[in-house]
């Protein structure tokens, strides 16, 4: 499976999500299966409006689920450790919804309030 993993400031609207997660499949040449995005996020109207318009279904990481992740991303920001204690949203999603043993395929992109990263799973 190729995960699509997303942080983003609230507010964020779809067509910034949209246009990174686009960005990062051309980047690797490979389309996302799915969209995954911290659990406080998931309810935002822009995440869920990009899910809808890349046609991708939308997973919750939990905070659990984003610290288990960690050791295996490669981008860290000190912006994000100190404000949710974990220094990689993006690529923290993308690892944790595509598997314990995934590996990532596009380290963190940045756009505006956004970040994308993407993530094979070990079934990809």
């Amino acid at each position: 499976m190729i995960v699509a993993g997303l942080g983003l400031r609230s507010g964020c609207d779809a067509h910034a999500l949209i246009t990174l997660v686009r960005a990062a499949q051309e980047h690797c040449g490979r389309q996302a299966e799915l969209v995954a995005v911290p659990a406080f996020r998931y309810r935002e109207a822009g995440v869920q409006e990009a899910a809808r318009q890349l046609g991708l279904a939308l997973r919750a990481v939990t905070h659990e689920e984003l610290l288990a992740a960690q050791p295996r991303c490669v981008t860290r920001s000190a912006r994000a450790q100190e404000a949710l204690g974990v220094a990689s949203v993006a690529e923290g999603c993308a690892l944790a919804a595509a598997g314990p043993r995934s590996r990532l395929i596009v380290p963190r992109l940045t756009g505006g309030k956004a970040t994308c990263a993407m993530a094979q799973g070990e079934d990809a």
